[in-house]
């Protein structure tokens, strides 16, 4: 036990420091290590496992919408960027370049993508002549570069990986629709897969996505009481389609531009998952997106009959849950730890006594319960208690959100809440961007949405006194 000791030890205490406690997780629950890049990191197995489980319930979720898989190059020629004005503006500060091909110097340079709206343009451009082409629904997964000065794991890394949607419509109605429909694709993924409550918003005009006419995003509230936008998707308009000549004939054969979209979610999620879910013993992994969702510790496994009981229980949860088996020489205690530090949500336990009873013990992750039963019933048991433990993850995450979330009438209010309570503050706003700027600049939250589902919290602005437009969810974030 004085091993099992140590391991935990071995975390800093979220409370005492929260940024060293996030650190301590994703290094000692082998989530990734550090490369010889800055702000590049490996993927370990474990991490890469989760990303694998979210990446094939979002794939599932945009095929069954119509969406079709493509891969555009990873290189973009300076000129092309070039196109859209405020999109490549905005991103200029983060974009890394390629300068030389082998031992010849570039006639121009090439970008490495920081995100992929002018190579899908380009070629939208080429194959789209009439209405019959659409609507282009392609999604793409890959990495992208953004140079960051600050870098942590996950939640913002100078390479990372994601999917990219990108589609083209007749006209603005359907594009706009399909903005809201993958929004709410992401929200889903959030909450059914990952136990994360989410408010749904659009962003204001200084936070939407550079050469957008709208944002909208999914915001989450981390353990901490900061903010992450989770997932966004654009609605372009004829932005870029005018930039790039994306025309087709409509049904009368007059020459129209299309309305495009794009949207997307990123392994900054995994990072989500660690700070809404975890604790100071390690990772608390939703069932669903578990990589393990059983393991199975024997007790006492130099004994007689052990191992091979342990075995067999492991092909009959195989047919019903994710579980691996750990014989390894350690001790059991040791198991136990690992197993709280890598998050999975059951652990099942089987020693000699146990098999004379026929039964085993069962313990959540989540509250640490232990639960006796019979191994007749656990091809029942284990599927019961693991939407059990999903659906109660969910409500100690949406409890905790509740609790951290302040409304604010006055700038004093608004200021109090930030430095000694944290979390959403809901406040009212004129709808003038030199508000949202003192705001920033007098607390250091941001606006991370204006919510679909509107409140009153007063009939003024919380900065100037002027009559109030919108409630918006404010809060500093990551």
């Amino acid at each position: 036990m004085a091993k099992n000791q140590k391991l935990v030890e071995q975390i800093t205490s979220m409370e005492d420091d929260f940024a060293q406690w996030y650190t301590d997780i994703v290094k000692k629950a082998e989530l990734v290590d550090y490369s010889s890049v800055r702000g590049c990191v490996i993927f370990r197995p474990y991490a890469y496992a989760i990303w694998e489980n979210i990446q094939s319930t979002l794939d599932k979720k945009f095929k069954e919408t119509g969406h079709e898989n493509v891969y555009m190059p990873m290189l973009i020629p300076e000129n092309l960027l070039q196109k859209e004005k405020d999109h490549v503006e905005g991103f200029a500060p983060e974009v890394a370049w390629v300068t030389q091909g082998g031992n010849e110097q570039l006639t121009e340079r090439l970008c490495v993508r920081p995100t992929s709206e002018t190579l899908f343009c380009e070629h939208y451009a080429k194959i789209v002549q009439s209405y019959k082409d659409l609507p282009k629904l392609y999604n793409q997964w890959c990495s992208v570069v953004r140079w960051e000065k600050t870098t942590r794991p996950f939640l913002r890394t100078t390479e990372f990986l994601w999917q990219e949607g990108h589609t083209i419509h007749a006209t603005k109605e359907e594009a706009e629709e399909e903005t809201i429909r993958m929004l709410n694709v992401y929200a889903d993924v959030c909450e059914n897969l990952l136990a994360i409550p989410v408010v749904k918003g659009r962003k204001t005009e200084k936070e939407k996505f550079a050469g957008a006419e709208a944002t909208y995003t999914i915001e989450s509230l981390m353990h901490d009481g900061k903010a992450l936008q989770s997932g966004t998707s654009h609605f372009f308009g004829q932005n870029f389609a005018k930039a790039f000549g994306i025309q087709f004939s409509d049904k009368t054969g007059k020459l129209e531009y299309v309305n495009q979209t794009s949207w997307g979610m990123t392994t900054r999620i995994i990072g989500a998952v660690i700070m809404v879910h975890g604790d100071d013993e390690g990772l608390k992994l939703p069932p669903r997106v578990a990589p393990i969702q059983v393991v199975i510790v024997p007790i006492a496994q130099h004994k007689e009959g052990v191992i091979d009981k342990a075995t067999e229980l492991k092909d009959k949860i195989s047919k019903i849950a994710r579980v691996k088996l750990d014989i390894s020489d350690k001790m059991p205690g040791w198991k136990f730890s690992e197993y709280e530090m890598k998050g999975v949500p059951i652990r099942l336990e089987v020693g000699p006594k146990d098999i004379e009873k026929n039964q085993v013990v069962l313990v959540r992750r989540d509250t640490r319960e232990k639960i006796f039963v019979s191994m007749d019933e656990l091809e029942t048991k284990i599927p019961e208690l693991l939407e059990d433990i999903h659906n109660s993850m969910y409500e100690a995450a949406k409890k905790a959100r509740e609790e951290k979330t302040s409304s604010a009438k006055t700038m004093d209010e608004f200021k109090d809440i930030v430095e000694n309570k944290t979390g959403f503050v809901k406040a009212m706003w004129c709808g003038d961007r030199s508000c949202e700027d003192k705001i920033k600049e007098d607390t250091g939250a941001t606006s991370r949405c204006i919510p679909f589902e509107q409140e009153e919290v007063s009939d003024t602005c919380v900065c100037c006194g002027k009559k109030a437009t919108k409630m918006v969810y404010w809060g500093r974030a990551y």
